[in-house]
């Protein structure tokens, strides 16, 4: 599979020239920003690194997000280390393999000829130029803020913080986290009594440099190349903006400066609660149009002819991936502390937390209609990933629908390409195999949620007694088996 962060540009001689230009105009840029600023010496030695790509550059978090960024900076010329506490994904590394389904083995090589390395020695960090954290943020099971994997990895870091080094939070989280809990445990940890750059003037020893970039990872596209998606940035103060900017335009083509940590933190949530809302909003048009005998993709389809003022959503069976599905609650949590209730939104995340429960009722009725109760029956869920093409789970409708189906007595299985099997993870232990797609008229129900290329799905609909479709991936197929969910 393809990576977008591999797309090429052009070859030839009137590349080579553009490309000359752009390093050049982008080298003037960097002189302009950073010459408006006094920089200190400790600062300018790391500016003249990031600019000449001989920065080191540590990453810590080797996951979805943290892995594709240690590819790119490695492409780039950076020397890079890979930090993570699980050895399994360090050792995969060193031997170059992935673990990850669109990053093939041979970009690790790649990676790894170029001097990529990866380890679980966190006391390796005193030799970077600049720490990335890419890390969890999940919630709690009472939808408050899980912030423990950046505190515990703050904490890690401490120790080994060294005079002029930059360290930038990518992982999403509410405005003000830079701030209130990621530095005060940066500088309560490090054993020199390193603080962060303050605001005002700049100190030529004893400080450290603190910014947020929040991660854009959107796994399975393949129309964007990683390194064309705008980078924000937001420093703790002036200083650390540039150090990060600087950083960030050795892989992407654009930085975009924003004033603060808090800018930057709530940039990022207010592009997946824009998600979030307006898919909350086609969902409840979803359920309102079955009941109307509409058909709401068609409609989706219809209103996004209009060249201005509409952008299509689509509807599905819940929210999954690392960001919409939560994102919206750690402003919503946040928000409280300003006597402020973000209804709005905490609305939108009730109706799309509502879906999963919606698909099991239509798998309930579908039964009912070949007269068979879901108590015994036996249903084989195709996808398990939370969107299509991907090997990603994390908050996947998927395992959520399960549970109520099995809540309800039924026996369920699954097939996805992607994952031959799922074992345990956060917020679930299901130890469960993939079922191949195999004599599909012995399931009482064949459950669409996630709409994989790889499916024939005429076929799926020719041998199957019923299928109960969340996605629309039957469309174009006439049959009296199929159940618009």
């Amino acid at each position: 599979m393809s990576n977008p962060s591999q797309a090429k540009s052009s070859q030839g001689k009137s590349s080579k020239t553009k490309t000359s230009k752009a390093k050049t105009s982008k080298a003037k840029s960097i002189q302009a920003n950073s010459g408006k600023l006094n920089l200190p010496r400790i600062a300018r030695q790391r500016l003249a690194r990031l600019e000449a790509r001989t920065a080191r550059i540590g990453v810590i978090g080797l996951g979805y997000v943290g892995l594709p960024l240690s590819l790119l900076l490695a492409e780039a010329g950076f020397k890079v280390t890979g930090f993570d506490i699980d050895a399994k994904k360090v050792d995969d590394l060193e031997a170059g393999r992935s673990y990850i389904f669109r990053i093939e083995a041979k970009e690790i090589k790649a990676a790894r000829a170029k001097g990529f390395t990866a380890t679980t020695e966190f006391a390796r960090l005193s030799d970077q130029d600049a720490i990335i954290l890419c890390v969890p943020t999940p919630l709690t099971a009472h939808h408050e803020p899980d912030l423990s994997f950046v505190e515990n990895t703050a904490k890690a870091v401490a120790p080994w913080i060294r005079e002029g080094q930059l360290v930038v939070l990518e992982s999403t989280t509410y405005p003000g986290t830079t701030e209130e809990l990621l530095i005060p445990v940066l500088e309560a940890g490090n054993t020199q009594g390193l603080k962060a750059q303050a605001k005002g003037a700049a100190a030529e020893h004893g400080v450290f440099y603190v910014a947020f970039s929040p991660e854009r990872e959107d796994p399975g596209n393949v129309t964007v190349a990683r390194r064309d998606i705008p980078k924000v940035v937001g420093g703790h103060e002036a200083i650390a903006t540039e150090l990060a900017a600087t950083l960030y335009e050795g892989i992407f083509t654009r930085a975009v400066r924003v004033s603060s940590t808090r800018v930057a933190e709530m940039t990022k949530l207010l592009e997946n609660i824009y998600r979030c809302v307006n898919i909350a909003l086609v969902n409840e048009l979803k359920i309102l149009s079955l009941r109307m005998g509409v058909d709401i993709w068609e409609v989706i389809d219809a209103a996004a002819t209009k060249p201005f003022g509409f952008q299509p959503f689509y509807p599905g069976p819940g929210l999954g991936g690392h960001c919409i599905p939560i994102d919206p609650f750690y402003l919503s949590w946040k928000a409280k502390e300003y006597d402020f209730n973000t209804r709005f939104i905490e609305l939108a995340g009730e109706v799309n937390e509502a879906m999963p429960a919606h698909v099991a009722q239509s798998v309930a009725q579908a039964l009912n209609t070949q007269k068979k109760a879901m108590n015994g029956a036996r249903i084989l869920m195709l996808g398990m990933a939370y969107k299509k093409d991907i090997d990603d789970l994390r908050e996947s409708p998927s395992l959520t629908v399960i549970e109520l189906l099995r809540e309800q007595g039924a026996e369920v299985l699954y097939n996805d390409p992607y994952f031959p099997a799922v074992g345990r993870g956060r917020h679930y232990n299901l130890n469960m195999r993939s079922t191949p797609l195999e004599n599909l008229e012995q399931y009482d129900c064949v459950l669409i949620m996630t709409d994989h290329t790889d499916y024939d799905y005429a076929a799926i609909v020719d041998l199957s007694r019923i299928v109960v479709d969340t996605r629309n991936a039957t469309k174009g197929i006439a049959s009296e088996k199929i159940v618009r969910c």
